[in-house]
């Protein structure tokens, strides 16, 4: 079975069909690849994957990395988060808080000092409604900024941290594994394989912009907020099982859509990759 590519929306988002994740040579994998930088997301349909097999998969992306959050480690493969998984308390009441975590875009490792390449999502349980997953470009955000604005862009860092502004965020994370000191990067910035620039913004967990009084950086913050979504560069991705979804964090934003029945189950395997220099 050959390889085939559609796409799934006018700027990101393609699906992937021909495909056997457990047995992959370097010719397919490549088209795989090439196909994520040109569509910035895509989804391998139909596979029957163990951990250790989605594991060595991801690692063809790049460096695999443990989500900081302990709690949620897969027991056996531990560079895979259980996403989902711990959204009911010990009574078997849900925790609102884990069930529409992820539902604001944001990009994934903006707190990194070698921020995230890419996010895997693996799925292994999908409710019977909901629970979608939105990408909206970077490139089309960087595209729809005024002249004058992408110039006064050039040279600015945001300072970012896990859990931003707030604490909720930080509190998911071991004492000891906390990070305090934000982390810079450029808010302008060029994609290191396709050579695109794209609005690297999170808002999740951006602190401030380096160099700007703090009420010159909120503002800039609120304006940049504006451009974010471009409604014509969005791809919402409908889930189905046996699904394996990548997207490039260095173009795109994610958002989980918190509209599914809360006492079903929507599980993913989540794998972080950070960028082959990191390796």
């Amino acid at each position: 079975m050959t390889v085939q590519v559609r796409r799934m929306g006018p700027w990101i988002g393609a699906e992937v069909t021909g495909v056997d994740l457990r047995a992959l040579d370097e010719a397919t994998f490549a088209q795989v690849y090439r196909a994520w930088l040109d569509h910035a997301v895509i989804v391998v349909r139909d596979q029957q994957i163990t951990p250790a097999q989605y594991l060595d998969y991801c690692e063809g992306f790049g460096k695999v990395v443990p989500h900081p959050s302990k709690n949620t480690r897969h027991p056996e493969v531990p560079q895979i988060t259980l996403l989902g998984a711990n959204k009911r308390r010990a009574d078997g009441s849900i925790n609102m808080a884990i069930y529409a975590r992820g539902e604001g875009y944001h990009t994934d490792g903006s707190y990194e000092k070698v921020p995230y390449k890419a996010t895997q999502l693996y799925s292994v349980a999908i409710p019977s409604r909901g629970g979608d997953t939105l990408f909206a470009s970077t490139y089309a955000a960087w595209d729809a900024l005024p002249e004058a604005l992408k110039a006064r862009l050039q040279g600015l860092q945001g300072a970012y941290i896990y859990g931003g502004r707030t604490a909720d965020g930080i509190e998911r994370i071991e004492q000891q594994d906390r990070v305090t000191e934000p982390v810079l990067h450029p808010l302008a910035r060029v994609h290191p394989e396709t050579g695109r620039t794209a609005l690297y913004f999170d808002p999740n967990k951006l602190l401030y912009i380096k160099g700007l009084p703090a009420a010159e950086s909120d503002a800039l913050i609120e304006e940049l907020r504006g451009y974010m979504i471009q409604p014509d560069a969005v791809y919402r991705h409908q889930w189905r099982r046996g699904d394996a979804v990548i997207w490039d964090n260095r173009c795109t934003y994610h958002k989980a859509a918190a509209d599914y029945p809360p006492e079903e189950e929507r599980i993913h395997w989540r794998v972080s990759i950070q960028e082959w220099e990191a390796a």
